[in-house]
């Protein structure tokens, strides 16, 4: 069954190369120029191919991961094949590095999904090819396959540094990391998830060991009421003071915090975490960019999460808990008030999708904002 199972995803990978391959065709026939942020990526990475590497454009604000990866899939080319550099180094060959990260990402879903669901006697191999294919596909990140940015490769790096996570091997995963943060420094969340899901999980080692001393069962949830939180406090603050717990923690995630503590370092000699142009990337509190998320997950998630069962069940939810609902709507009401942040290159160029949800949408009325609030409950709560 596995045997078959590998023989499906080889030819899923292959047909959908070809697809690819198909797409990114047509759309360097159509757009052979560098379009949009390419303008700035193309000719730095063409910098690096002709071994410029000390010159910068400063309009570029991520690090050069993107140009070092490209550099290493072309330089041998080179060598090899007797190429030119400007031919190997062109828009089109640029862009085509992500579709090699498009595939590599196909793959590591797979190996993720087969990882985490594991135990899943269900989930059959058509499920789990399927499940990738969709992941891989997606909408937002498949549309950056066929030009030449940050965004394949950064996924790429990034999955690949939790599935060394999951499988153990936490040196190579705080190295993948690196690489990682050098294609967009917001990456460093993810090295810091893949560090506190170990913690998570020793933690959770340690509740189940210590209700299993007190002749309790060990619950895999913890009712969400008062006496609920207060015995998850109770037991961080004894797990997070525990000399030997902490020793058991650092000797786990001792790669991701070296990690942690070079991009420290980084962003106090680089004076901040954006090289180049800092002028329109001013760090701020954006707390509405939390609900455009879990909306925007509500929204490619629609068929699953609106049916009625779950609004069934968010009516009930709210029925049994109006007090808590009550509150949480209060608070996201003034965030949206006091923190909503409109940058000012979202209505600066119409070539991309939020500037006409923005437009369309939120600039309809200045109550917008506040009536889409039950929207953002809901969609939080659906994640």
């Amino acid at each position: 069954m596995e045997k078959f199972e590998g023989y499906i995803f080889t030819a899923l990978c292959s047909t959908n190369f070809f697809i690819s391959c198909l797409v990114f065709s047509r759309v360097t026939r159509e757009q052979r120029e560098p379009y949009m942020d390419e303008i700035f990526h193309v000719p730095q990475a063409q910098k690096y191919c002709q071994g410029k590497f000390n010159e910068w454009d400063p309009m570029i604000t991520t690090l050069p991961g993107l140009y070092l990866s490209s550099v290493g899939v072309i330089k041998p080319i080179v060598w090899l094949a007797e190429l030119s550099g400007d031919v190997v180094c062109s828009t089109a060959m640029l862009r085509f590095i992500n579709l090699l990260f498009n595939c590599g990402n196909l793959y590591l879903l797979y190996l993720l999904i087969c990882k985490l669901h594991h135990r899943e006697k269900t989930r059959t191999a058509s499920r789990r090819i399927l499940s990738a294919l969709s992941l891989s596909t997606f909408p937002v990140l498949y549309f950056f396959n066929f030009l030449y940015y940050t965004d394949a490769g950064s996924t790429f790096f990034t999955l690949f540094t939790y599935l060394m996570t999951l499988y153990g091997c936490h040196k190579t995963s705080a190295l993948l990391g690196v690489c990682a943060v050098l294609f967009r420094q917001t990456n460093i969340i993810w090295v810091a998830f893949c560090a506190a899901s170990l913690v998570a999980a020793k933690m959770d080692e340690t509740w189940r060991v210590e209700q299993t001393k007190k002749k309790d069962e060990p619950k895999s949830q913890v009712p969400l009421n008062f006496s609920g939180v207060k015995k998850v406090l109770v037991f961080t603050v004894e797990f997070g003071t525990n000399p030997v717990h902490i020793k058991s923690v650092l000797l786990l995630v001792w790669p991701y915090v070296v990690v942690a503590i070079g991009f420290l370092l980084f962003i106090i000699l680089n004076d901040g975490i954006v090289v180049g142009d800092r002028t329109s990337h001013e760090a701020c509190l954006n707390f509405p960019q939390l609900f455009y998320f879990f909306s925007f997950t509500l929204f490619f998630a629609l068929p699953l999460n609106v049916c009625y069962y779950r609004v069934v069940r968010f009516l009930q939810g709210l029925k049994r808990q109006p007090f808590f609902f009550v509150l949480l709507t209060t608070v996201i009401l003034f965030l949206v008030w006091k923190f909503t942040f409109v940058h000012k290159y979202l209505l600066a160029d119409n070539r991309h999708y939020p500037f006409y949800v923005w437009k369309k949408i939120f600039q309809r009325h200045e109550l917008v904002r506040y009536l889409l609030v039950p929207a953002y409950v809901f969609a939080g709560w659906s994640f």
